[in-house]
Formats: structure tokens, C-alpha cells, sequence
């Protein structure tokens, strides 16, 4: 027999090739490197997204995430904007009243006129200005009647208006679909005269929240003072956060009757707390935003005649979101041991 031109090799050659080609064969060509550096990181992305939605998972994080879709999808911003809006143009009548009132008072003082006129001439370089404001308060004490008449019912039929629009932001907000129902319809006269009591009612619950601020602040000082309190400077912090607290409390009570009178469906009770807690939270931030950067923005020339217009409407702007946005949270919560009041379904 011929010997067999291809003998098999060893079986321990057969063990170590492997490794040998291993060790023979070229580096990994650049695509190669970036498909494993792109699996790398695709495991890097889903951690990432794993660990994201653990924590939109979370009640209050996901709570949040509700609300804030609900106040995009129906239209927040949108309405915030148009409260700005009625809210700026109440302005005026307020303004006439005022004049009006104004008007009474100077009319009965002729004294205190004359020391006005007297004032704008020393104070007010310009000589046309000075007598365009002479003219202006000699025509508000002549025709106080008639301003202060048809001032009271424009305010009146603004504020309506506004009430009216306000009351609809809040209910888009809090209605468990986005379209009406048809029993959401209201008659015209019927409409008018639930807004013209919710206004009463507005305006009672802002005088109340005004007088508790008030009275409580002079209390405290008076007592402050009787006490003999006022030179103890570590004792002032605490005055403030007592200060804050009053006015907090005020705002909640303006919040609550907000939320609690505007929609059409009474909300939970658990939610209506916590989502009043916020707003007056969120409108006390707002208030001292403001306190502190009004007066910068009168230092330039033109902050000093467009600043008081800018501050007034940005403060209209975030009141309206801050109260759009706290009625969106409390139709989204969700709490399993809370009974829902009646009106409402279960979600």
C-alpha cells in the first residue's frame, strides 16, 4: 500500500490552531470597533431609559407628569395669556373709580387740592407736563360723577367678563374630558348672574385675605413693640416666618375658595387641600419675586416708564398660569384611600 500523501495531523495541533489565529489575525477594523462601541452604548441608553422610567413611576413624579400634560393639552398657556389679557383691561375702569374717588376727596378739601398743584409745580421740571397733570386732576374732580358713574359699569361688565373667563380656563381644566357636555351649557342671563355672584364672592374672599394680613401684621407689631421686642435681633427672623405665615394662610383661603367654587364638579377632598397648599406656596414665591425685581426695573429710564406695565402684566401672567396649573393637578390626582366627593366619578 502507498503511504497516505495527506496523514491526519495530531490532535493536539488541531487543539492550539484556533489560538494561533487568534493571535495571527489583524486588528479589528474601525466599523467593527464602532458597531461595539454603539452596543456599548445602546446598553448605556437603556439603563438610562430603565432608570427614567423608575422614576416617572413615582406618585408624586408621575402626579406631576399628569398635570403637566393636562395643562399642555388643554391649552394652559393659551388661557393664561387670555386672563392676562381681561385682567389688564379691568385696569382701566379701576382706574376711573379711582380718579373718581379721588375726585370726592378733593373736592371737599380744597386745601389739599392747592397743596397738589403745588407740588407738581416744584416737582415737575417740564412746564407742559406740569400743566397737562393740573388738567387732568381739575377735570377728574369736575366730572368725578360722571367718570366714577361709567367707571362702575365698565368695571362691572369687565370683571364679569373676567370671572366668566376665568371660571371657563378653570373648568377646562378640571372637567374629565376637553369637549363640553351638553349639560355644561348654560343660558346667557343665567351665566352672567352666576359670574356676577362668584365676582361678589371673589371680592369678599380678596377683602378678607387683605384684612387678615393687615390686622394680623399691626397686631404683631404693636405687640412687638409693647414687649419691647423690636431690639432683639435674633427675634426677627422668627417675626418674619410668623409674617409669611400669615400671608400664606390668606392665600390659601383666596386658593380654596377659587377651587372649591369655579368648577362645575367638586373636587376631592385630599386634593383640593394639597393643591391649595401649592398655589398659596407658588403665589407667596411670586409675590416676593416681585417685591424684589420691580424696583431694579425702575433704576433705568426705560423701566421707569414701562416697568409698572411689565411688572403688572407679568404678575396677571403668573397668577394665571400658577392657578390653571394647580387646577390641572388636582384633577389628576390619584389617591386610593380618598374618598371622591359627589359629582364626581372614579377615573
Amino acid at each position: 500500500m502507498m503511504p497516505d500523501s495527506n496523514p491526519q495531523r495530531p490532535t493536539q495541533d488541531l487543539d492550539y490552531e484556533p489560538i494561533k489565529k487568534l493571535e495571527n489575525s489583524p486588528p479589528p477594523k474601525p466599523a467593527e470597533a464602532k458597531i461595539t462601541a454603539v452596543r456599548k452604548t445602546g446598553s448605556l441608553l437603556d439603563k438610562a431609559k430603565d432608570v427614567i422610567q423608575l422614576i416617572q413611576q413615582r406618585p408624586m413624579i408621575a402626579h406631576l407628569l399628569r398635570a403637566t400634560e393636562r395643562f399642555n393639552d388643554r391649552l394652559g398657556n393659551q388661557f393664561g395669556a387670555a386672563i392676562t389679557y381681561f385682567s389688564f383691561l379691568s385696569m382701566i375702569p379701576i382706574l376711573m373709580l379711582s380718579f373718581a374717588a379721588a375726585g370726592f376727596v378733593l373736592v371737599s378739601h380744597p386745601t389739599l387740592l392747592q397743596d397738589i398743584f403745588t407740588k407738581i409745580l416744584q416737582n415737575v421740571s417740564d412746564p407742559t407736563l406740569a400743566t397737562t397733570l393740573k388738567s387732568t386732576i381739575s377735570t377728574a374732580v369736575q366730572q368725578r360723577t360722571t367718570v366714577g358713574i361709567v367707571g362702575l359699569f365698565v368695571a362691572l361688565y369687565s370683571g364679569v367678563n373676567w370671572m366668566g373667563n376665568l371660571r371657563e380656563a378653570i373648568r377646562a381644566q378640571s372637567r374629565d374630558v376637553w369637549e363640553r357636555k351638553p349639560q355644561d351649557e348654560e343660558k346667557i342671563w343665567t351665566k352672567y348672574f352666576r359670574d356676577f355672584v362668584s365676582l361678589i364672592g371673589l371680592l369678599v374672599a380678596l377683602v378678607i385675605t387683605l384684612t387678615i394680613t393687615s390686622v394680623a401684621g399691626s397686631a404683631q407689631q404693636m405687640i412687638i413693640s409693647a414687649l419691647y421686642l423690636d431690639t432683639i435681633e435674633w427675634l426677627k427672623p422668627v417675626w418674619h416666618l410668623v409674617g409669611l405665615g400669615i400671608s400664606m394662610l390668606a392665600n390659601y383661603l383666596l386658593f380654596f375658595w377659587i377651587f372649591w367654587r369655579l368648577p362645575r364638579h367638586r373636587p376631592r377632598r385630599k386634593a383640593l387641600i394639597r393643591g391649595t397648599f401649592i398655589a398659596a406656596i407658588g403665589f407667596e414665591v411670586i409675590k416676593i419675586v416681585m417685591t424684589y425685581t420691580l424696583p431694579s426695573l425702575m433704576t433705568s429710564p426705560s423701566g421707569a416708564a414701562f416697568g409698572s406695565v411689565l411688572g403688572l402684566m407679568a404678575f396677571f401672567y403668573f397668577f394665571a398660569r400658577l392657578t390653571l396649573f394647580c387646577a390641572a393637578w388636582i384633577a389628576t390626582a390619584e389617591y386610593p384611600d380618598d374618598r371622591r366627593m359627589p359629582g364626581k366619578t372614579h377615573r
